[in-house]
């Protein structure tokens, strides 16, 4: 079993008044992944879209405030990325190499997670399994982050870390924990 707590960074700094933060933990155990997020923090000055009544795959979810999880094999150039929004609505993409390739991975036909909202809270949990897309054994290395939209349309960008000079959540240099 491999689980690991983490704390994202933003990209460029947040106005102090704003106290957000993104923390969570992640852990494998054989081929499940389980995924909490915690976003804390003032969520009124945030865009938080409300639940849909029927959630289902969407594409775009990063142009808003969503959570992103990025898995590939260790020393494969393949990858995929998870996006998850408040509302409910989903996606998993498959790239073939660094923004290559990007297609809707048909391995998942629904991703069901849970979202629990409070007034200095929202709270997303994610348990899936990862049968149709990699082995048991296969070591995976992971990327985190978020997209958190204020509500004067700034767009802030959270990750575990960032290694370039432009918010960029596929570089593999970011892909730093071992799962």
């Amino acid at each position: 079993m491999n689980d690991h707590n983490f704390f994202l960074q933003p990209f460029s700094p947040v106005s102090p008044l704003l106290h957000l933060q993104i923390t969570g933990n992640i852990e494998r155990r054989a081929n499940t992944l389980a995924i909490h997020y915690a976003l804390l923090g003032h969520l009124a000055e945030l865009v938080i879209p409300a639940p849909a009544d029927v959630p289902t795959r969407k594409n775009h979810l990063w142009e808003g405030t969503c959570f992103e999880l990025f898995l590939a094999v260790k020393n494969s150039s393949q990858y995929w990325e998870f996006n998850l929004s408040p509302a409910g609505h989903w996606n998993v993409y498959r790239f073939g190499a660094y923004r290559q390739g990007m297609q809707e991975e048909m391995g998942f036909t629904s991703l069901p997670f849970s979202i629990q909202k409070e007034s200095d809270s929202l709270l997303l949990a994610l348990e899936v399994e990862l049968d149709e897309i990699v082995q048991a054994d296969q070591p995976l290395d992971v990327a985190i982050s978020g997209v958190i939209e204020l509500k004067g349309g700034e767009v802030t960008y959270w990750a575990l870390i960032h290694r370039g000079p432009q918010a960029d959540f596929h570089r593999r240099d970011s892909f730093i924990l071992e799962l």
